[in-house]
């Protein structure tokens, strides 16, 4: 089984079309065979997407930080939680345990999640595909960003092609089938 890491935020965000895209990401994950990774967060993003995949019965893999199980922030219902001690030792197992990267909207670990893989991926330190879930147009200003980047050579070309945006959850899960098939 492939397994999917899903970077996302630990609030639900403004626009309930974010929780409802996150639902619908993790039902077509587990639809379609694939095991999930998160952060292992109860709250926002995070239990919406967990939510989906155990919903139709797919494999969850959880990984967070003591302090944070600490501030019962955590899943308690999980087949399978690794408590680690620190967010450094929680990135680098759930990188190491996933075949893959999804982004969801979120804040400034969402960011840095999905910043640190596609750094990695652009290194050649892997070749885990990278994708952003665009639910309605959340992502719109950091692909101007990266065009930025790219039209003041800050990127080769070419490297924008290292991240694929989706606008929905359906074909995210299309791009991740073709993929890691």
């Amino acid at each position: 089984m492939s397994y999917v890491c899903v970077f996302c935020g630990s609030t639900p965000g403004a626009n309930s079309s974010f929780t409802a895209a996150a639902e619908e990401l993790g039902r077509l994950l587990a639809e379609a065979g694939f095991g999930l990774v998160f952060g292992g967060g109860a709250a926002g993003l995070m239990g919406s997407v967990s939510d989906g995949v155990l919903r139709a019965g797919g494999a969850v893999t959880g990984v967070i930080p003591q302090a944070l199980m600490d501030r019962e922030l955590g899943r308690t219902d999980l087949p399978e939680l690794h408590v680690v001690t620190s967010m450094h030792e929680r990135k680098a197992l759930m990188y190491e345990l996933s075949d893959a990267f999804v982004t969801l909207p979120g804040g400034l670990g969402t960011l840095d999640e999905f910043f640190e893989t596609a750094t990695w991926t652009k290194l050649g330190l892997h070749r885990k595909p990278s994708l952003i879930l665009d639910t309605d147009g959340f992502y719109a200003p950091l692909r101007a960003m990266l065009d930025h980047a790219l039209d003041n050579e800050f990127f080769a070309h070419g490297d924008q092609d290292l991240i694929s945006f989706h606008a929905d959850p359906a074909s995210a899960v299309a791009e991740l089938e073709r993929a890691l098939s």
